[in-house]
């Protein structure tokens, strides 16, 4: 009974072993490299896999995830011949699990120094001043040229960045003497623009009061004109009214009365006048009595009655 126990459980042992052996399950993002008898069999991807045990083995583990990494730092020299201490980080995806098993020994290691040469080659072509502007252009030309000769191993490389770029202590100090020189030269810049747009602003301003001076003059002349004329107007339609009011009382009766009176009355006046001022003594004779002049008055404004009369 022990014999036939120990040999169903040597047996379920050796089952269990043989399942496990060939019974492969990957995981996500991940791709095994099967050798059989040390020859490649086939690259096994996500899920479950069978192997024959003992003859098929996992010869390789590789990630299909993007992995990061840093590229140390490295010596280059600009076309310029200006010596820069630059490091960067590479992005690298694998793509053939096969080819990056036997393409290369060390796909990291390999394209970390083909990123180092290729930086050095593409700063050797431009001045110290375009490294600092064209990083994304030294980027994409890295990629490109890393892509092209890595294609190979079974990678790519998603993207290269660098991290910083140092030029020399002297280079430095320069650049920032000349940073600090455009600064001032742009304040200064600055500062005249300024003082001319005021200077304009002022120019116009004047302007436009020395404008509106001129036309509230104008209108101020305008106005005054307007109202003398209007003045003028109303004089002469007032005296217009007197005379014919005057003029319509002296036909009567009343009216010729009342002008004797006032011819009398200003001829009286008028003598007293003269003989006030005057050294000369005016006898009056028989022609120039009040009651004559009166009546020479009279005859004038009888003589103009008829005229009219007749014109009419």
């Amino acid at each position: 009974m022990n014999i036939i126990f120990n040999f169903w459980t040597g047996l379920a042992l050796l089952i269990i072993i043989l399942v496990k052996s060939s019974v492969k399950f990957v995981p996500q993002n991940r791709a095994y490299v099967v050798e059989r008898f040390g020859k490649y069999q086939k690259s096994m991807t996500a899920g479950l896999n069978i192997l024959i045990p003992f003859i098929d083995k996992v010869a390789y583990d590789q990630s299909l995830k993007e992995h990061a990494y840093d590229v140390p730092s490295q010596s280059a020299i600009t076309k310029d011949n200006i010596s820069l201490i630059v490091d960067g980080v590479l992005y690298i995806k694998l793509l053939d699990p096969y080819k990056a098993s036997y393409g290369v020994d060390d796909y990291v290691y390999a394209v970390t120094q083909l990123a180092q040469t290729t930086m050095r080659s593409e700063i050797g072509k431009i001045d110290l001043d375009k490294t600092f502007e064209e990083r994304e252009s030294l980027n994409v030309n890295i990629v490109n040229a890393i892509n092209a000769a890595s294609e190979p191993w079974g990678i790519q490389v998603m993207r290269y960045e660098i991290k910083d770029i140092e030029p020399p202590r002297t280079i430095l100090d320069a650049m920032e003497r000349q940073m600090k020189a455009e600064r001032e030269k742009r304040a200064t810049i600055l500062e005249s623009e300024g003082q001319r747009q005021s200077a304009i602003n002022v120019a116009e301003g004047d302007k436009q009061a020395q404008v509106l001076a001129a036309e509230a003059d104008k209108a101020e002349q305008i106005l005054r004109a307007q109202g003398e004329a209007e003045a003028i107007i109303a004089v002469a339609d007032a005296k217009a009214k007197a005379l014919e009011t005057v003029g319509q009382i002296a036909n009567t009766a009343e009216g010729q009365k009342a002008i004797q009176l006032e011819l009398a009355d200003k001829a009286i006046i008028a003598k007293e006048k003269i003989a006030k001022e005057s050294t000369v003594v005016l006898l009056p004779d028989g022609n120039s009595s009040p009651a004559n002049v009166v009546a020479e008055a009279m005859t004038i404004i009888n003589t103009l009655n008829a005229n009219k009369n007749v014109t009419s």
